[in-house]
């Protein structure tokens, strides 16, 4: 399992997105647990961004709801960690 690390931005990001729409909290939640376990499975639709956001991934929460994250190393441990960036509508976050 990977350890997930959320940004203030990210923080930010989700509260917001949460307080506009309840019913995404258990599916963003759902998607996260995913994501710690297996990237590639199939239902997150990882994909690698390029222009200003090049180097980041993301994946798909909902419909319309993305989340940006960062692969980086866990210097103590060289375990994998996902940096958790930014999560929105496609517009908000890229």
């Amino acid at each position: 399992m990977r350890e997930l690390v959320l940004t203030p931005k990210f923080e930010r990001a989700f509260r917001r997105l949460v307080h506009k729409t309840p019913g995404l909290q258990p599916r963003i939640e759902q998607i996260l647990r995913r994501m710690s376990e297996d990237l590639a499975d199939p239902r997150l639709k990882t994909h690698h961004l390029s222009g200003q956001l090049a180097g980041l991934h993301a994946c798909s929460a909902a419909y319309d709801c993305r989340i940006v994250f960062s692969k980086q190393k866990n210097p103590k441990t060289g375990a994998e960690i996902l940096l958790l960036v930014n999560i929105g509508s496609h517009e908000e976050v890229y």
